[in-house]
């Protein structure tokens, strides 16, 4: 992980007095070395021939045009972003959020009584890129014991001295090398931290800082088991398994030889199954075996009634429609039938078959 950030920039300060006659303009510096973005002040003073006098305007320019000289406030190149502070005869120029096409020669000039003075030379501003770099080698992901190197580079002009520093605990840096490179032999966790490179010239000073955190292999690992003391048949038992690995580690469980769970997951959900469940489950099958026998035994009856039965039956009534029907005689057959009473009288009684 690289993190780029400027932690500061300096500037080369040279006093140079520009007079003539009591007129003149006094500049703190020459030149001045500011990074894109930042933001730059530049002071002077000046002087005139009547020291009760106050000048009638006060400006800083870049330009002149066609003989006129053009005000940074009114330049559309720094639109809001200049700011004049004059008390007395000391005036500052602040310039923000600094561009390259700010690299260029500022001068103050004051107009009293109709005559205007220009400090010339002016102060000369140069932009300062902000091109430290670090690079990590080997890239990618950075494995424990392996070797890691630190580069710290730029293109400073002239060339620059390099320092690299490591922020401890308490955000103080500890000086660590005044190399280009900072080598690890064999890094280790220990060594994750956050690292600065410096690049310093007669000109500015640049900051940039690299973050290392090696993986931490996995520690030997420990399992749990919830709920803890004794497993009661029927609850529910979870396993888990944890070690202290960066980055994070993969779990497999195994049951006699067997695999069953694998991932980033490193719990294991077992389920007991109860002497009652076991019951319930043979009760339940049983019940459904035997409404099987009955549809089965339903079918086999319809089967046998419907091809069997029903067809032996209509064959026996066609066989004994065919054979003819012997009609009993119809005449009349009268048995006679007699009896006496007390007194000798016979009755007759005639029964018709």
């Amino acid at each position: 992980l690289l993190l780029g950030m400027i932690v500061v920039s300096a500037v080369l300060c040279v006093t140079v007095v520009q007079g003539q006659n009591g007129w003149g303009v006094t500049y703190t510096s020459t030149e001045i070395c500011a990074l894109k973005g930042s933001t730059v002040d530049i002071h002077c003073t000046y002087s005139h021939p009547s020291p009760s006098a106050t000048a009638e305007k006060r400006f800083w320019f870049t330009k002149n045009q066609y003989g006129k000289f053009v005000d940074l406030k009114t330049d559309t190149n720094y639109l809001d972003r200049v700011y004049y502070d004059c008390k007395n005869k000391n005036c500052t120029l602040t310039i923000t959020d600094l561009r390259e096409s700010d690299s260029a020669e500022y001068k103050f000039r004051f107009i009293l009584n109709s005559i205007g003075y220009t400090g010339s030379p002016g102060v000369i501003l140069h932009m300062v890129l902000p091109l430290i770099s670090v690079s990590v080698s080997p890239s990618g992901q950075i494995v424990e014991g392996s070797s890691v190197t630190l580069t710290c580079s730029s293109d400073a002009n002239p060339a620059a001295n390099y320092t690299w520093y490591k922020e401890n605990g308490s955000q103080q840096l500890q000086l660590l090398s005044e190399k280009t490179q900072l080598v690890f032999s064999s890094i280790q966790s220990s060594d994750s931290g956050e690292y600065q490179c410096a690049a310093e010239n007669e000109f500015a000073l640049l900051s940039t800082a690299v973050s290392t955190s090696p993986p931490d292999p996995p520690k030997l690992p420990s399992v749990s088991v919830s709920p803890s003391g004794q497993i009661v048949e029927g609850s529910s038992v979870t396993l888990t398994c944890s070690s202290d690995a960066n980055p994070a580690a993969k779990y497999t469980w195994y049951k006699e030889n067997q695999t069953v769970h694998h991932g980033m997951d490193s719990i294991y959900r077992a389920g007991i199954l109860t002497a009652v469940g076991l019951i319930v489950a043979i009760f339940l099958v049983a019940i459904l075996t035997c409404v099987l026998l009955w549809i089965s035994l339903r079918i086999n009856l319809f089967v046998i009634l419907f091809f069997f039965i029903l067809p032996t039956r209509r064959k026996r009534a066609s066989n004994q429609s065919s054979k003819p029907v012997e009609r009993p005689d119809t005449s009349a057959q009268v048995r006679s039938i007699s009896s006496s009473t007390k007194d000798g009288s016979t009755f007759h009684t005639a029964l018709e078959m």
